[in-house]
Protein backbone atom coordinates (compact mmCIF):
# COMPACT_ATOMS: atom_id res chain seq x y z
CA UNK A 1 0.00 0.00 0.00
CA UNK A 2 1.29 3.43 -0.93
CA UNK A 3 0.20 6.90 0.12
CA UNK A 4 0.89 10.21 -1.55
CA UNK A 5 3.50 12.29 0.24
CA UNK A 6 2.83 15.69 1.78
CA UNK A 7 4.97 17.52 -0.81
CA UNK A 8 2.78 16.02 -3.55
CA UNK A 9 -0.34 17.27 -1.75
CA UNK A 10 1.15 20.73 -1.48
CA UNK A 11 2.16 20.67 -5.14
CA UNK A 12 -1.36 19.82 -6.32
CA UNK A 13 -2.91 22.46 -4.06
CA UNK A 14 -0.40 25.10 -5.12
CA UNK A 15 -0.92 24.26 -8.79
CA UNK A 16 -4.68 24.68 -8.59
CA UNK A 17 -4.33 27.83 -6.51
CA UNK A 18 -1.97 29.25 -9.11
CA UNK A 19 -4.48 28.34 -11.83
CA UNK A 20 -7.26 30.35 -10.17
CA UNK A 21 -4.87 33.26 -9.56
CA UNK A 22 -4.05 33.22 -13.27
CA UNK A 23 -7.75 33.33 -14.14
CA UNK A 24 -8.24 36.33 -11.87
CA UNK A 25 -5.39 38.17 -13.56
CA UNK A 26 -6.67 37.13 -16.99
CA UNK A 27 -10.16 38.43 -16.22
CA UNK A 28 -8.87 41.76 -14.94
CA UNK A 29 -6.69 42.19 -18.03
CA UNK A 30 -9.64 41.29 -20.26
CA UNK A 31 -11.97 43.86 -18.72
CA UNK A 32 -9.35 46.61 -18.77
CA UNK A 33 -8.72 45.85 -22.43
CA UNK A 34 -12.44 45.91 -23.23
CA UNK A 35 -12.85 49.30 -21.54
CA UNK A 36 -9.91 50.71 -23.50
CA UNK A 37 -11.07 49.17 -26.77
CA UNK A 38 -14.59 50.56 -26.43
CA UNK A 39 -13.11 54.06 -26.64
CA UNK A 40 -12.34 53.38 -30.31
CA UNK A 41 -15.91 52.35 -31.21
CA UNK A 42 -16.99 55.83 -32.39
CA UNK A 43 -14.12 55.93 -34.90
CA UNK A 44 -13.64 52.39 -36.29
CA UNK A 45 -16.61 50.48 -34.87
CA UNK A 46 -16.68 47.03 -33.24
CA UNK A 47 -15.39 45.21 -36.34
CA UNK A 48 -12.40 47.54 -36.63
CA UNK A 49 -11.53 47.14 -32.96
CA UNK A 50 -11.83 43.35 -33.14
CA UNK A 51 -9.66 43.23 -36.28
CA UNK A 52 -6.86 45.24 -34.68
CA UNK A 53 -7.24 43.14 -31.51
CA UNK A 54 -6.78 39.94 -33.48
CA UNK A 55 -3.73 41.29 -35.33
CA UNK A 56 -2.00 42.42 -32.16
CA UNK A 57 -2.79 39.14 -30.39
CA UNK A 58 -1.45 37.19 -33.38
CA UNK A 59 1.84 39.07 -33.50
CA UNK A 60 2.43 38.84 -29.75
CA UNK A 61 1.44 35.20 -29.34
CA UNK A 62 3.38 34.05 -32.40
CA UNK A 63 6.43 35.76 -30.93
CA UNK A 64 5.94 34.06 -27.58
CA UNK A 65 4.76 30.62 -28.71
CA UNK A 66 6.97 30.18 -31.81
CA UNK A 67 4.84 27.29 -33.13
CA UNK A 68 6.53 24.59 -35.19
CA UNK A 69 3.71 24.35 -37.70
CA UNK A 70 5.30 21.63 -39.84
CA UNK A 71 5.48 19.35 -36.81
CA UNK A 72 1.74 19.54 -36.10
CA UNK A 73 -0.20 16.34 -36.73
CA UNK A 74 -3.60 16.31 -38.45
CA UNK A 75 -5.52 15.90 -35.14
CA UNK A 76 -3.53 18.80 -33.67
CA UNK A 77 -4.30 20.97 -36.68
CA UNK A 78 -8.01 20.23 -36.28
CA UNK A 79 -7.91 21.49 -32.70
CA UNK A 80 -5.91 24.58 -33.64
CA UNK A 81 -8.19 25.50 -36.54
CA UNK A 82 -11.28 24.96 -34.38
CA UNK A 83 -9.85 27.18 -31.66
CA UNK A 84 -8.97 29.88 -34.20
CA UNK A 85 -12.51 29.86 -35.59
CA UNK A 86 -14.07 29.99 -32.12
CA UNK A 87 -11.72 32.77 -30.96
CA UNK A 88 -12.47 34.98 -33.96
CA UNK A 89 -16.22 34.38 -33.92
CA UNK A 90 -16.51 34.88 -30.15
CA UNK A 91 -14.92 38.32 -30.19
CA UNK A 92 -16.75 39.62 -33.25
CA UNK A 93 -20.18 38.32 -32.20
CA UNK A 94 -19.86 39.72 -28.66
CA UNK A 95 -18.80 43.20 -29.75
CA UNK A 96 -21.52 43.28 -32.43
CA UNK A 97 -24.07 42.18 -29.81
CA UNK A 98 -22.95 44.90 -27.38
CA UNK A 99 -23.47 47.50 -30.08
CA UNK A 100 -27.04 46.29 -30.71
CA UNK A 101 -28.44 45.27 -27.29
CA UNK A 102 -26.09 46.87 -24.79
CA UNK A 103 -23.38 45.55 -22.49
CA UNK A 104 -25.63 44.22 -19.72
CA UNK A 105 -27.79 41.89 -21.78
CA UNK A 106 -24.89 40.83 -24.02
CA UNK A 107 -22.68 39.89 -21.06
CA UNK A 108 -25.51 38.03 -19.34
CA UNK A 109 -26.34 35.98 -22.41
CA UNK A 110 -22.67 35.29 -23.14
CA UNK A 111 -22.19 33.96 -19.61
CA UNK A 112 -24.57 31.11 -20.49
CA UNK A 113 -21.58 29.53 -22.27
CA UNK A 114 -19.22 29.02 -19.32
CA UNK A 115 -22.23 28.37 -17.07
CA UNK A 116 -23.23 25.46 -19.32
CA UNK A 117 -19.69 24.08 -19.13
CA UNK A 118 -19.77 24.36 -15.34
CA UNK A 119 -23.15 22.63 -15.03
CA UNK A 120 -22.27 19.89 -17.52
CA UNK A 121 -18.87 19.21 -15.98
CA UNK A 122 -19.94 18.71 -12.37
CA UNK A 123 -22.41 16.40 -10.70
CA UNK A 124 -21.89 17.69 -7.15
CA UNK A 125 -24.80 19.61 -5.69
CA UNK A 126 -22.45 22.15 -4.11
CA UNK A 127 -20.89 23.08 -7.46
CA UNK A 128 -24.28 23.23 -9.16
CA UNK A 129 -25.60 25.49 -6.41
CA UNK A 130 -22.57 27.78 -6.69
CA UNK A 131 -23.04 28.02 -10.46
CA UNK A 132 -26.72 28.94 -10.10
CA UNK A 133 -25.97 31.57 -7.42
CA UNK A 134 -23.21 33.06 -9.57
CA UNK A 135 -25.56 33.16 -12.57
CA UNK A 136 -28.23 34.97 -10.54
CA UNK A 137 -25.60 37.45 -9.37
CA UNK A 138 -24.50 38.11 -12.96
CA UNK A 139 -28.09 38.88 -13.98
CA UNK A 140 -28.53 41.39 -11.15
CA UNK A 141 -25.10 42.94 -11.65
CA UNK A 142 -25.36 43.47 -15.40
CA UNK A 143 -29.01 44.61 -15.23
CA UNK A 144 -30.03 43.26 -18.64
CA UNK A 145 -32.91 45.15 -20.24
CA UNK A 146 -35.60 43.51 -22.40
CA UNK A 147 -34.87 43.69 -26.10
CA UNK A 148 -36.68 42.88 -29.33
CA UNK A 149 -33.45 43.02 -31.29
CA UNK A 150 -33.41 39.33 -32.10
CA UNK A 151 -30.27 39.62 -34.20
CA UNK A 152 -28.43 41.15 -31.23
CA UNK A 153 -29.73 38.41 -28.93
CA UNK A 154 -28.68 35.78 -31.46
CA UNK A 155 -25.18 37.26 -31.69
CA UNK A 156 -24.84 37.20 -27.89
CA UNK A 157 -25.99 33.57 -27.78
CA UNK A 158 -23.47 32.76 -30.52
CA UNK A 159 -20.79 34.36 -28.34
CA UNK A 160 -21.97 32.13 -25.47
CA UNK A 161 -21.60 28.99 -27.58
CA UNK A 162 -18.16 30.15 -28.71
CA UNK A 163 -17.07 30.87 -25.11
CA UNK A 164 -18.03 27.33 -24.09
CA UNK A 165 -16.12 25.98 -27.07
CA UNK A 166 -13.16 28.23 -26.26
CA UNK A 167 -12.92 26.76 -22.74
CA UNK A 168 -13.00 23.16 -23.93
CA UNK A 169 -10.79 23.65 -26.99
CA UNK A 170 -8.17 25.74 -25.19
CA UNK A 171 -7.86 23.00 -22.59
CA UNK A 172 -7.55 20.32 -25.28
CA UNK A 173 -4.93 22.35 -27.20
CA UNK A 174 -2.94 22.83 -24.00
CA UNK A 175 -2.92 19.07 -23.44
CA UNK A 176 -1.96 18.13 -27.00
CA UNK A 177 0.67 20.75 -27.83
CA UNK A 178 3.67 21.91 -25.78
CA UNK A 179 4.03 25.41 -24.41
CA UNK A 180 1.95 28.07 -26.13
CA UNK A 181 2.42 26.66 -29.64
CA UNK A 182 -1.23 25.75 -30.12
CA UNK A 183 -2.58 29.07 -28.85
CA UNK A 184 -0.04 31.00 -30.92
CA UNK A 185 -0.95 29.14 -34.09
CA UNK A 186 -4.68 29.65 -33.46
CA UNK A 187 -4.18 33.37 -32.83
CA UNK A 188 -2.11 33.70 -35.99
CA UNK A 189 -4.76 32.04 -38.13
CA UNK A 190 -7.48 34.15 -36.53
CA UNK A 191 -5.46 37.28 -37.29
CA UNK A 192 -5.14 36.27 -40.95
CA UNK A 193 -8.89 35.73 -41.22
CA UNK A 194 -9.48 39.31 -40.06
CA UNK A 195 -7.07 40.89 -42.57
CA UNK A 196 -9.68 41.47 -45.33
CA UNK A 197 -12.35 42.46 -42.77
CA UNK A 198 -10.06 44.93 -41.03
CA UNK A 199 -8.73 46.45 -44.26
CA UNK A 200 -12.25 47.12 -45.56
CA UNK A 201 -13.41 48.62 -42.25
CA UNK A 202 -10.35 50.84 -41.82
CA UNK A 203 -10.51 52.08 -45.43
CA UNK A 204 -14.15 52.99 -44.96
CA UNK A 205 -13.54 54.51 -41.51
CA UNK A 206 -10.06 56.09 -41.47
CA UNK A 207 -8.70 55.58 -37.94
CA UNK A 208 -7.10 58.20 -35.75
CA UNK A 209 -3.89 57.53 -33.85
CA UNK A 210 -5.82 57.44 -30.58
CA UNK A 211 -8.31 54.89 -31.92
CA UNK A 212 -5.51 52.63 -33.15
CA UNK A 213 -3.74 52.84 -29.80
CA UNK A 214 -6.96 51.97 -27.95
CA UNK A 215 -7.61 49.01 -30.25
CA UNK A 216 -4.00 47.88 -29.90
CA UNK A 217 -4.28 48.11 -26.12
CA UNK A 218 -7.38 45.93 -26.33
CA UNK A 219 -5.43 43.45 -28.44
CA UNK A 220 -2.76 43.16 -25.78
CA UNK A 221 -4.92 43.20 -22.66
CA UNK A 222 -8.18 41.62 -23.87
CA UNK A 223 -6.83 39.07 -26.37
CA UNK A 224 -3.15 38.17 -26.10
CA UNK A 225 -2.84 38.07 -22.30
CA UNK A 226 -6.11 36.18 -21.57
CA UNK A 227 -5.54 33.76 -24.46
CA UNK A 228 -2.14 32.73 -23.14
CA UNK A 229 -2.98 32.83 -19.43
CA UNK A 230 -6.20 30.85 -19.88
CA UNK A 231 -4.21 28.15 -21.66
CA UNK A 232 -1.82 27.86 -18.72
CA UNK A 233 -4.64 27.96 -16.17
CA UNK A 234 -6.63 25.22 -17.89
CA UNK A 235 -3.65 22.91 -17.46
CA UNK A 236 -4.07 23.24 -13.70
CA UNK A 237 -7.82 23.29 -13.09
CA UNK A 238 -10.86 21.42 -14.49
CA UNK A 239 -12.93 23.01 -17.26
CA UNK A 240 -16.02 22.97 -15.01
CA UNK A 241 -14.21 25.00 -12.34
CA UNK A 242 -13.07 27.39 -15.06
CA UNK A 243 -16.69 27.82 -16.13
CA UNK A 244 -17.84 28.78 -12.63
CA UNK A 245 -14.90 31.10 -12.06
CA UNK A 246 -15.72 33.02 -15.25
CA UNK A 247 -18.61 34.60 -13.34
CA UNK A 248 -16.05 36.94 -11.75
CA UNK A 249 -15.69 38.72 -15.10
CA UNK A 250 -18.82 40.86 -14.62
CA UNK A 251 -17.52 41.70 -11.13
CA UNK A 252 -14.19 42.78 -12.57
CA UNK A 253 -15.99 44.71 -15.30
CA UNK A 254 -18.00 46.56 -12.65
CA UNK A 255 -14.83 47.33 -10.73
CA UNK A 256 -13.11 48.65 -13.84
CA UNK A 257 -16.17 50.76 -14.55
CA UNK A 258 -16.03 52.29 -11.07
CA UNK A 259 -12.26 52.92 -11.03
CA UNK A 260 -11.52 53.72 -14.68
CA UNK A 261 -14.79 55.12 -16.01
CA UNK A 262 -16.13 56.71 -12.83
CA UNK A 263 -19.34 54.68 -12.81
CA UNK A 264 -21.35 54.00 -9.65
CA UNK A 265 -23.08 50.87 -8.36
CA UNK A 266 -26.37 50.44 -6.53
CA UNK A 267 -26.80 48.43 -3.33
CA UNK A 268 -28.32 45.48 -5.21
CA UNK A 269 -25.27 45.36 -7.48
CA UNK A 270 -22.86 45.38 -4.54
CA UNK A 271 -24.87 42.52 -3.02
CA UNK A 272 -24.70 40.60 -6.29
CA UNK A 273 -20.91 41.11 -6.36
CA UNK A 274 -20.72 39.67 -2.84
CA UNK A 275 -22.85 36.68 -3.92
CA UNK A 276 -20.70 35.96 -6.99
CA UNK A 277 -17.46 36.23 -5.01
CA UNK A 278 -18.85 34.02 -2.24
CA UNK A 279 -20.08 31.39 -4.71
CA UNK A 280 -16.67 31.27 -6.39
CA UNK A 281 -14.84 31.15 -3.05
CA UNK A 282 -16.93 28.18 -1.92
CA UNK A 283 -16.56 26.38 -5.25
CA UNK A 284 -12.81 26.94 -5.48
CA UNK A 285 -12.14 26.02 -1.84
CA UNK A 286 -14.29 22.91 -2.14
CA UNK A 287 -12.53 21.90 -5.34
CA UNK A 288 -9.08 22.29 -3.80
CA UNK A 289 -10.14 20.31 -0.73
CA UNK A 290 -11.65 17.56 -2.86
CA UNK A 291 -8.51 17.32 -5.01
CA UNK A 292 -6.40 17.15 -1.84
CA UNK A 293 -8.56 14.34 -0.45
CA UNK A 294 -8.40 12.38 -3.69
CA UNK A 295 -4.64 12.73 -3.88
CA UNK A 296 -4.21 11.66 -0.24
CA UNK A 297 -6.39 8.54 -0.60
CA UNK A 298 -4.21 5.44 -0.16
CA UNK A 299 -3.60 3.57 -3.41
CA UNK A 300 -3.10 -0.16 -3.68
CA UNK A 301 0.09 -1.11 -5.47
Amino acid sequence: MQTTTAPAHDSVKAGRGAGFAMLLGSGLSNQLGAAIGSMAFPVIGPAGVVAVRQWIAAVLLLGVGRPRLRAFTLPQWRLVLSLAAVFATMNLSLYAAIERIGLGLAVTLEFLGPLAVALAGSRRRLDLGCAVIAAAGVVVLTRPQPSTDYLGIGLALLAAVCWAGYILLNRAVGQKLPGAQGSAAAAGISGLVFVPVGVLVLLHNPPTTGALLCAAGAGLLASAVPFLVDLLALRRIPAAAFGVFMSVNPVLAAGVGVVVLGESLQVAQWLSIAAIVAANAVSVTSGLRRAHNLESTPKME
